[in-house]
């Protein structure tokens, strides 16, 4: 184990049991699809998007809201009910129109319980990504990534904040 697992590890029996609430599992979730084959610094990079997103005021303020960000359209069954534009959210696996159950369930029961740690709020967050509020896969090119500023690349993503004035 390197020194940053153990420091989690400890973490999370710092925090104790995992409790069900949604943000968690919103976050565990988020992990989970956009990092579960990464090390622990793809994991916390990924995570800390997330939460430097919900502290800025151009993005929703909880994780779920965060994560579910994007169009949606109605259900043409009950206007009532919206589903998201596929491929137009901010974190494709959301709304590639696959499945969202994970299929490795002792990497989601790991993932979990760091969610519940990085929310218990007991141990600070440490933000490796220097504020970061976007990410893509260093495999494309967004368009959008011109007009942000490169804070940090970590496993195979590429980290962004807003452009400096």
């Amino acid at each position: 184990m390197t020194g940053l697992e153990i420091l989690i590890a400890a973490a999370m029996v710092v925090a104790g049991p995992v409790n069900n609430d949604r943000s968690n599992e919103c976050l565990a979730l988020n992990m989970y699809h956009e990092a579960r084959n990464q090390g622990t610094a793809g994991v916390l990079a990924v995570s800390a998007v997330v939460l430097n997103r919900v502290k800025d005021s151009r993005f929703p303020n909880t994780i779920c809201e965060v994560i579910e960000e994007g169009p949606t359209r109605a259900s043409w069954k009950d206007p009532e009910i919206r589903f998201p534009i596929r491929y137009k959210c901010q974190f494709s696996w959301y709304c590639d129109g696959k499945s969202d159950k994970p299929e490795n369930k002792e990497k989601y029961a790991y993932l979990l319980k760091l969610s519940a740690v990085f929310s218990s709020k007991k141990i600070p967050f440490l933000d490796i990504t220097d504020g970061a509020v976007f990410y893509h896969a260093d495999y494309v090119r967004p368009e959008w990534a011109k007009t942000k500023t490169k804070t940090v690349e970590i496993e195979d993503h590429i980290f962004y904040k807003w452009a400096q004035k």
